[in-house]
């Protein structure tokens, strides 16, 4: 199979598990996932020549840095919006959320924020990725020792931020009569 082959082979096959990646971690935002997943597929062209048997770890791990990239963009381009005045507060844009709008879950999703960054990536290449071990160290970039390591840790803080925010109650006395 040529490098064009294999390249539309990996594009077929990894597109949607790409792009639920990269929508993940944009919350959503629907040109910004198209854009980053566009990068990220033109990375992966233009070494096509270098895609690995297995490519959607790596695929992940051009992803990262897509969205590394994408967000210091986006960053930037926000502080450029501030600086001019145009932001959602100046034309009256207030968005309230009522006391019953949390989400299912959201308390999950709370802690796993409170993480460092490195710990939400681990975190959620094993859990949303179903990624193992072995892959999660390819997407990551280091060796599979090292990944299972920063899994261990991750899940270890991300238990102790769930127990800050959720202590445990304490039992109630029975009464016996």
């Amino acid at each position: 199979m040529s490098n064009d082959e294999i390249f539309a082979a990996a594009y077929r096959e990894h597109y949607w598990a790409v792009s639920r990646y990269v929508a993940r971690r944009l919350d959503g935002r629907t040109s910004e996932v198209e854009e980053v997943v566009a990068e990220v597929f033109t990375v992966a062209w233009r070494r096509r020549d270098a895609l690995p048997a297995t490519p959607l770890p790596w695929l992940y791990g051009v992803a990262r840095n897509c969205l590394a990239n994408a967000v210091r963009g986006y960053g930037r381009r926000r502080r450029l919006v501030d600086r001019l005045g145009n932001d959602e507060t100046a034309h009256g844009r207030h968005i309230v959320d009522s006391p019953d709008s949390e989400a299912p879950g959201a308390w999950v999703h709370e802690a796993l924020n409170r993480l460092s960054p490195a710990d939400q990536e681990v975190l959620r290449l094993t859990a949303w990725e179903e990624l193992g071990v072995e892959e999660v160290a390819v997407a990551l970039g280091c060796g599979s020792r090292a990944a299972a390591m920063r899994l261990h840790r991750a899940r270890r803080r991300l238990r102790a931020e769930i127990d800050r925010m959720c202590p445990p109650t304490a039992p109630k006395e029975r009464s016996h009569g």
